[in-house]
């Protein structure tokens, strides 16, 4: 049984959509980020950083959701999420889910930590409008490479579209600071990946 900890409204999201879309069983262990049980020494054992998503397979531990999506990918070939090994598609697929992740997610993750996340003597202003820049820029180039295409990696849905499409959500949704995506092509993308039946189930099931 594939066991994932995790919390709503964080990235363990695209990890349940992941398993959703293929198909997969299994449990859903809710860490309460605001009572501290990510810092409790039970957690810590699987995720030294205090963080989630954490997922456990057998003797199995990962912790960073890129690689956790990916493996389920490789675990569960008939969906497709994640190409075959040492093909182009897996090229473009692994580029993808680096751009995702180091361009886009990082300059929204330094935004976050310089408003809320790093203690207050660590946090400087000036660096949210930095990161603001980063991201506009990062997303430019993705909308670029994006062009008229449905997918990032070929005709298929892969884990790069979900883990793409839970950044931009990020972004474009983000309550208070919520921001546009500037780009027509890129709006309508995230549109047609969040309207998947097994995005809304994953939404479902971290409520249960």
């Amino acid at each position: 049984m594939i066991k994932i900890y995790g919390k709503s409204g964080t990235r363990s999201t695209r990890v349940l959509w992941a398993l959703e879309e293929a198909g997969a069983d299994y449990e859903f262990i809710t860490v309460d980020l605001g009572k501290g049980e990510a810092k409790q020494d039970a957690y810590l054992k699987l995720n030294p950083g205090a963080k989630v998503p954490s997922l456990v397979h057998n003797d199995l531990v990962l912790t960073e959701s890129a690689a956790i999506c990916t493996y389920i990918g490789d675990l569960f070939p008939d969906s497709k999420l994640v190409p075959a090994y040492n093909s182009s598609e897996r090229a473009i697929y692994n580029q993808s889910c680096y751009f995702a992740m180091t361009e886009l997610e990082q300059a929204l993750w330094s935004m976050a930590k310089h408003r809320f996340a790093l203690p207050k003597e660590f946090r400087i202003r000036d660096m949210i409008t930095t990161a603001t820049y980063e991201f506009e820029k990062a997303l430019d180039v993705f909308s670029v490479c994006l062009g008229d295409r449905e997918f990032l990696v070929g005709d298929n849905f892969t884990c790069a579209d979900l883990i793409t499409a839970s950044i931009l959500k990020w972004a474009a949704q983000g309550g208070k600071r919520a921001r546009s995506l500037r780009h027509d092509n890129v709006e309508q993308y995230l549109g047609r990946i969040l309207s998947r039946e097994a995005f809304v189930r994953a939404q479902a099931r971290e409520q249960d």
